[in-house]
């Protein structure tokens, strides 16, 4: 149904109208989150000053509200991973929840078609992953990193590495399938809905459609942890 939408507001914009919609729409979202994280660091900053203490805001505002949403993602990286590795990789899971949340949230906006419900968005989302846990494993263990493509004994280790290997190697394929299959159905629902019922019916597949934003962006960034913590623990 959603290929049926005719009217996108990128497409009324000169630079935006050129491109791909998944990546127009996602160029707007990194420079809304990139400005909104200045706009916080200035406010903190200003807060910091005139009080001389950082004192939390008395009602839900918008910067309370990734107060909360960043406090909530460092207690399940917490749980998640090792103590000593939470600092170090908690701004990488926390800025993929913001991204993929908000790029889901996209698609319940009239005129507005979600980038995770293209394939190409979601897979290059699962690469960087695939390539940063790597990166982390390697960082962490050296040449000593490929001992968990090995396996715990040495006569197996052939035909553990080419298990190992299909198994990461299908990672960022899963994460990617996952995360478009979820969002596209959602959307596609949402719309079959709204043009049978356009009214009040909709309100509560709304409800679902930010249920089911949040849910698979924290399924995404849940999995990416775990990614994590595996390559980089010394338990091999």
């Amino acid at each position: 149904m959603h290929e049926k939408q005719s009217f996108l507001f990128l497409n009324c914009v000169p630079f935006f109208r050129d491109l791909p919609h998944h990546v127009a729409t996602s160029l707007v979202i990194a420079l809304i989150l990139m400005l909104t994280t200045f706009v916080a660091q200035f406010h903190l900053k200003r807060l910091s000053q005139s009080s001389g203490a950082l004192v939390p805001e008395p009602r839900l505002s918008y910067f309370s509200f990734f107060e909360i949403v960043a406090e909530f993602l460092y207690k399940i990286t917490h749980l998640a991973m090792p103590v000593d590795r939470v600092a170090l990789y908690y701004p990488i899971v926390g800025s993929l929840f913001v991204f993929i949340f908000t790029a889901n949230l996209v698609g319940l906006v009239p005129g507005f078609l979600p980038p995770t419900e293209n394939m190409n968005t979601t897979f290059a989302m699962g690469v960087f992953v695939f390539l940063y846990y790597n990166y982390a494993g390697w960082k962490t263990h050296g040449w000593g990193y490929l001992k968990h493509f090995l396996g715990p004994a040495l006569w197996l280790a052939p035909l553990m590495f080419v298990i190992e290997l299909a198994s990461h190697l299908f990672r960022p394929l899963s994460l990617a399938l996952r995360l478009r299959g979820n969002i596209l159905g959602d959307h596609i629902v949402l719309g079959i809905f709204t043009d049978l019922v356009p009214y009040v019916v909709p309100v509560l597949f709304y409800g679902l459609g930010i249920f089911v934003s949040f849910l698979q962006a924290f399924v995404f960034c849940l999995m990416t942890m775990v990614y994590l913590s595996l390559s980089t623990s010394h338990d091999h």
